[in-house]
């Protein structure tokens, strides 16, 4: 590492380049804003009237997905623990083909806006206002601290203004949500996406010209066994397995892509369920390709640093910095590029808040406002952008609380697992089981929330020890005096990740068990005592005994030849978009079906 020199700085052509990025994205917010001036309702802002087609929207869920966590977390991740991240590519594809073929179908022919509309078609009100409640919970932490991350982390390396680079980033988000709507938040998702890529992909070829090649890369990688791809250790304490990757993240993601309304919203607002599932399908091939771009950054990490860890070297605070360290140590003289790189980054932020604040303003108005009120489409508008500025406003304020807290990217990755789990077992014991009622509903979701809450916040307070992790070695002796000198930091810096080990004495017994088990297995304890207690619970108070619309569950109906699993639909079957309606006085028949060129009948035809 000595060869490369002294580490750059931000130039004037950094600050532009990143600059650009931020407008472009504004610019896409006005013009919706402009184009859905006389298509003011609520659905045409919050599902863009189901005009959308599959390319768009799978390159928006793709961004949804690639926050500063991942561009930041990920390759970090690879550095410390091996390529094993990879198995990911397997969790994925099974995610992708469960929500496409089991959760898509049934909620686009149920024609909701709010994926919490299910719970009271299936349950009740009740019911349906608790997962809300839940919901906007999650989604205010997760994105809070999703805002904040990449804002600290890249403060460091560019000198940006913390407060300023959050504000910044909130308000844009906020400024083209609140104009635009679904709309808004696709298309630019779809610009970001092409933006993280670039930054990926100038980070991997300097690092491949730098290094001497991808095959030089890939023996230090193998000497410093990195190349860790498969480990079949059945423990559940491990950090990550075989096991733990495949089993435990498709639980994980499931929670995400199938339930979660910033991801459903999506794919719903498309045109017809089998444009929706070659969203989900595209979208796989997007995921890939984002995880094989960080993995590949995280071996161009150890190649470059394999003799002199900036980490252990304290030339920089947490690993979480390591990206924006090698960005601006092998592309100084490149003038743009470290600018396009913190774009890179801060677009994953864009597109993860704009997905989320966009989600928490739809279930408000679905949920909470729609069922409960007289007001006319026109009024709903408005009420959905006003909320979609508050929510903005309510997330940068929980990035500032942030701040405060230790762990976030680990915390960031554990927030869904914890409420997704409970949530998705809740989804599941509705579209499967015709015995479940309202009373399981509730009581197997509070227990399942409470079991899975107190081992993620134990975890956070007692995180495994080493023998879990089993972090890689690191190492400092090819290190010189240079870089450290020209490593310069703006802010105090709080701890992304635990860097010192916990004293083992203070440990309780139950912190190298219950509260060492593999963070992706919170989502799988969330959702399995979600479902056992409700079954138990319904089963115990007459679930047996009530009759239940066979329309609400999962049935041949939702099976077509899309794509895979399906069921050759004879002449007398007919697969129709339900006319379901929670909120008979919101002045339409079929609210989520608004457009203004088609005809409604032909729609709900064509649809299927």
């Amino acid at each position: 590492m000595g060869d490369l020199g002294e580490i750059g700085s931000f130039t004037p052509w950094d600050y532009v380049v990143f600059a650009a990025v931020l407008a472009i994205s504004a610019a896409i917010g006005i013009y919706y804003a402009v184009v859905g001036v006389g298509k003011e309702t609520s659905q045409e802002f919050l599902t863009g009237g189901r005009s959308m087609s599959a390319l768009p929207v799978s390159l928006s869920l793709t961004a949804s997905f690639m926050s500063a966590v991942t561009i930041l977390g990920t390759p970090a991740d690879v550095y410390r623990y091996g390529a094993m991240y990879s198995i990911f590519a397997i969790s994925y594809a099974f995610v992708v083909i469960i929500c496409a073929e089991i959760f898509l179908p049934l909620f686009y022919r149920l024609n909701i806006t709010s994926t919490y509309e299910y719970l009271e078609i299936r349950f009740n009100k009740f019911v349906r206002i608790l997962g809300t409640v839940i919901f906007i919970i999650e989604m205010v932490l997760y994105t809070g601290i999703v805002i904040y991350a990449p804002a600290l982390a890249l403060n460091q390396v560019s000198g940006f203004n913390l407060w300023g680079a959050m504000v910044a980033t909130g308000l844009v988000c906020t400024f083209y949500c609140a104009l635009g709507g679904i709309k808004a938040v696709i298309w630019t998702d779809a610009f970001q996406i092409f933006i993280m890529l670039a930054g990926f992909i100038s980070v991997i070829i300097r690092g491949v010209v730098v290094q001497g090649g991808i095959q030089k890369i890939i023996e230090d990688s193998y000497n410093g066994g990195r190349l860790n791809f498969w480990d079949f250790d059945p423990d559940p304490l491990r950090r990550h397995t075989f096991w733990t990757i495949v089993v435990g993240g498709t639980f994980l993601w499931t929670g995400i892509y199938g339930i979660n309304q910033s991801q459903v919203q999506r794919y719903i607002a498309c045109k017809s369920r089998f444009q929706a599932k070659l969203s989900l399908y595209l979208n796989l091939i997007g995921l890939w390709a984002i995880l094989a771009c960080a993995v590949l950054s995280g071996l161009i990490l150890y190649s470059v640093f394999k003799d002199c860890d900036p980490w252990t070297s304290k030339k920089i605070s947490a690993p979480d910095q390591l990206m924006p360290f090698l960005v601006l140590l092998i592309l100084k003289d490149y003038p743009g590029i470290p600018g396009l790189f913190v774009a890179c980054a801060y677009s994953g932020t864009l597109s993860t808040v704009s997905s989320s604040i966009n989600a928490l303003a739809a279930v408000t108005v679905e949920d909470l406002i729609k069922p409960y009120t007289n007001l006319s489409e026109k009024k709903l508008s408005w009420i959905s952008k006003g909320l979609s500025a508050g929510y903005g406003i309510l997330c940068i304020a929980m990035a500032a609380v942030a701040s405060y807290m230790g762990s976030v990217i680990q915390a960031a990755l554990s927030i869904f697992a914890m409420v997704g789990g409970p949530l998705l077992g809740l989804f599941s014991l509705g579209m499967f089981f015709p015995c479940a009622n309202s009373v399981g509903a509730v009581g197997g979701l509070l227990v399942g929330f409470s079991m899975s809450l107190w081992a993620g916040i134990g975890a956070q307070i007692y995180p495994p020890l080493p023998l879990k992790s089993r972090p890689l070695p690191l190492f400092t002796d090819g290190c010189n005096v240079t870089m450290e000198a020209n490593w310069t930091s703006t802010t105090e810096m709080t701890m992304l990740t635990t860097l010192m080990p916990p004293d083992v004495n203070d440990r309780p017994a139950i912190a190298d068990y219950w509260y060492s088990l593999s963070y992706l297995y919170f989502s799988i304890l969330g959702t399995l005592v979600t479902l056992i207690v409700g079954l138990v619970i319904s089963l115990l108070t007459g679930g047996l005994k009530q009759t239940v619309n066979s329309d609400n569950l999962f049935g041949r109906q939702d099976c077509s030849c899309d794509f895979f699993f399906c069921h050759k639909p004879k002449k007398t079957d007919k697969v129709e978009v339900l006319k379901w309606k929670s909120h008979p006085n919101s002045g339409l028949e079929n609210p989520v079906f608004v457009h203004d060129t088609l005809d409604l009948p032909e729609l709900n035809r064509k649809s299927n």
